[in-house]
């Protein structure tokens, strides 16, 4: 990959850098004042959903993977916030642009990426997290409709969403893996109950989600009746690259190294010190390393094992960014809600928690290895075990 700067690229980044300058006001603290008219600016220049059609919401330009490295430098360099994410944007939509329907696309896509419908994902089941494909929700057909009974859990943002894309059993006497559908419809059908999860972060960041003759048209299964599993798993290959995107990490520990040179003790910056000085300089390494890894995903179709490891170190390195940062604060690092000596109103301590909520959110880093280690390393499976 040449990563030469042309004279139009050059040109490209004074553009954003001119942007970001004209719409400084538009944001604080590293988070928009209006978030959806924010998001409608992005798009409408082209630093939000970039690529994806304009029919569809999209900005419509064509892959450059060139510039879409220089917008992720130049946002975080200004400290701006880059547009909408979440379930969403970073999952279903992806998701059905490779296999959703004309009339799926055309639907949803152009009001979830502007920040008008807020999805949840309905995956995990009380007896169906790391076998995912033993979940038990069924969809019993009536005429033209489904019937969904079961449960969910570990679903997060179900108290806020209007939206689900739910996986369900659609074929009970088919194999595990080829009896689910995937399937979207609307939080507010009658039947469904969801159900707050506090977490020890102090909020209930998930939620349990009942679900009793929810009824569904058939229409809305994406991907076709029993391939439920296989667009599973396309979404699983966006939600993976959302947790672990670099450029977010890149953000953090921008934030950090501005925490350690703002911070002192005994009138030395925290950065300043050695012990601390070394500590940064390692995840300032791992974070480069990572950047450079989601530059070749990007530029090699055949780094499927490259991909595999984004979630692992992405949500890892993370949570170890976050940890840096409350040492760095030392007795504030302790503090947490609110008070007169809290730091960026308690972002490092609610990340640091919740970052280790995402080492197992998502797939455990024990899943995690296992998948790089089966499917990119072509390791042998571990042996299953026989019932006497």
């Amino acid at each position: 990959m040449d990563l030469t700067l042309t004279p139009q690229l050059a040109a490209f980044r004074d553009e954003v850098r001119a942007f970001l300058a004209d719409h400084a006001g538009a944001h604080e603290g590293g988070a928009p004042k209006d978030p959806k008219a924010w998001q409608a600016l992005l798009i409408d220049a082209g630093y939000a959903a970039r690529t994806i059609p304009k029919a569809y919401g999209g900005y419509g330009a064509e892959p450059d993977i060139l510039k879409g490295r220089i917008i992720g430098e130049e946002f975080i360099a200004a400290g701006a916030p880059r547009g909408m994410s979440g379930q969403g944007i970073a999952m279903l939509v992806p998701t059905l642009l490779e296999v959703g329907s004309e009339e799926q696309k055309t639907r949803w896509i152009g009001p979830t990426l502007r920040g008008e419908i807020i999805w949840c994902q309905g995956y995990s089941e009380p007896g169906a997290g790391s076998d995912l494909a033993n979940l038990q929700t069924k969809a019993v057909e009536d005429g033209d409709d489904f019937l969904i009974s079961g449960s969910k859990i570990w679903t997060s943002t179900a108290a806020q969403a209007q939206m689900m894309f739910c996986l369900v059993r659609t074929e009970p006497q088919a194999a595990k893996h080829e009896g689910i559908s995937y399937i979207l419809f609307p939080m507010s059908t009658p039947g469904i109950d969801v159900r707050p999860l506090k977490t020890m972060t102090g909020s209930a960041e998930f939620n349990e989600v009942f679900f009793t003759d929810v009824r569904v048209p058939k229409a809305n299964v994406v991907g076709g009746r029993g391939r439920g599993w296989f667009v599973a798993n396309t979404t699983l290959k966006h939600e993976r690259g959302m947790l672990g995107d670099p450029n977010a990490t890149e953000a953090r520990l921008k934030a950090l190294i501005e925490l350690m040179t703002r911070e002192t003790v005994d009138g030395q910056r925290i950065i300043d010190n050695p012990v601390f000085r070394d500590r940064l300089m390692q995840l300032q390494a791992r974070v480069f390393s990572m950047k450079f890894n989601g530059l070749r995903t990007l530029t090699d179709d055949t780094a499927g094992l490259a991909r595999m490891v984004v979630k692992l170190q992405g949500c890892e390195l993370n949570h170890q960014v976050a940890a840096l940062a409350i040492d760095a604060l030392g007795e504030l690092g302790i503090l947490y809600h609110d008070g007169p000596h809290l730091r960026a109103k308690g972002n490092w301590q609610r990340n640091y928690m919740f970052d280790l909520g995402l080492i197992i959110g998502g797939g455990t880093a024990q899943i995690q290895k296992n998948i790089i280690s089966e499917r990119g390393l072509g390791m042998p499976r571990e042996p299953k075990t026989v019932a006497a």
